[in-house]
């Protein structure tokens, strides 16, 4: 079943959602101040990742209430090499004041070496970070990068969980056409050409204990713009899903789709083994072969994230009303996270 949002507010009284289900643009009006839940639970964060077939940046900005992060990864696809640093602080609560939606409002994190800004400029997202000594060689690092909406449609879900006053508001935008630089050192990376973007947007607020499975394309093949959201593993999706297509200017909305990742011989996930993607209904038939995973295991007491962040190709199908859209070797992620925070 797929229910579609209707405009208005996202929680109730109670804190509740008004209505559970997914919409095409943010229908839903967000604030922080109808959330009846603990404080402590209230997770809001901003996360773009701009890539092509040689080299990604990500980039977050999160208030997780009782911690801040800003984080950037700089990944090397021809040398399969991952540079993430990360800044947290605590007890934020708010404290960033990140906007209530993703249309409009700037969001700045700054210390004594990092500065990361997302501003809406002219109509277009302008990203820019300067974080010193980056590297592990101690090499500071600069992006500059502007990205433009080429789609009329995104993903948006209301997703509640079983847990009272907990819910998840969330905005995936594909197809962020790219034009910038990074600077690592002094060497110059062209962020230009075949270069696509993707924001995660989400707000609200989380149980203890998640696990879920996101993956991301966007790109051109044989002239036409593609991209696809697949992802699955949290709350209650009764009512939706996140999956969706894009093709040239159209939306398609997907229904259930597995990540089939590969196990080992002592039963572990072989994240680096190609992955198959498949739907119950036999509309997507995708096959993923990573280049480079970006592994993170943070372990801190109570608070623990043991993240495989898989970067690689998509090749495959996606079957929309009988007809099969093709793909091959396009540039893509996909991840599963488990995380207690």
């Amino acid at each position: 079943m797929q229910i579609k949002l209707l405009p208005g507010k996202l929680l109730n009284e109670d804190g509740n959602l008004y209505q559970a289900g997914y919409a095409n643009s943010l229908v839903k009006d967000y604030s922080r101040r109808d959330i009846k839940a603990s404080k402590w639970r209230i997770k809001e964060w901003d996360y773009y990742y701009v890539g092509n077939s040689k080299y990604g940046v990500a980039l977050t900005i999160a208030d997780n209430s009782y911690m801040s992060l800003c984080s950037l990864s700089f990944l090397d696809f021809e040398n399969k090499v991952d540079n993430t640093k990360s800044v947290i602080k605590f007890f934020s609560f708010g404290k960033l004041k990140l906007p209530s939606s993703s249309k409009e409002g700037d969001v700045h994190y700054k210390t004594k070496n990092v500065e990361m800004d997302f501003v809406h400029f002219l109509g277009k997202r302008h990203l820019t970070c300067s974080w010193k000594k980056f590297t592990k060689d101690k090499k500071d690092i600069r992006l500059d990068l502007y990205l433009e909406e080429t789609n009329k449609d995104s993903i948006v879900v209301a997703t509640p969980f079983e847990k009272d006053k907990h819910f998840y508001y969330n905005q995936k935008i594909n197809c962020l056409k790219a034009n910038g630089y990074v600077k690592v050192g002094e060497h110059i990376h062209s962020f230009n050409d075949n270069t696509w973007g993707v924001l995660d947007w989400g707000r609200g607020v989380w149980t203890y204990k998640n696990t879920w499975f996101w993956s991301s394309m966007s790109g051109e093949f044989e002239g036409k713009r593609i991209g696809f959201n697949l992802g699955y593993g949290f709350g209650d999706n009764t009512t939706h899903s996140e999956n969706i297509f894009f093709y040239d200017d159209k939306s398609y909305k997907l229904e259930d789709v597995h990540f089939d990742i590969p196990i080992s011989k002592s039963g572990k996930d072989s994240f680096l083994e190609p992955w198959k993607f498949r739907s119950i209904t036999g509309d997507v038939n995708l096959t993923f072969t990573p280049v480079l995973n970006r592994h993170a295991n943070m372990n801190v007491g109570v608070i623990q994230s043991l993240q495989n962040q898989v970067f690689g190709t998509f090749s495959g199908y996606i079957l929309i009303e009988g007809v099969e859209y093709f793909f091959l070797d396009m540039p893509g992620f996909a991840e599963k996270v488990k995380n207690k925070w």
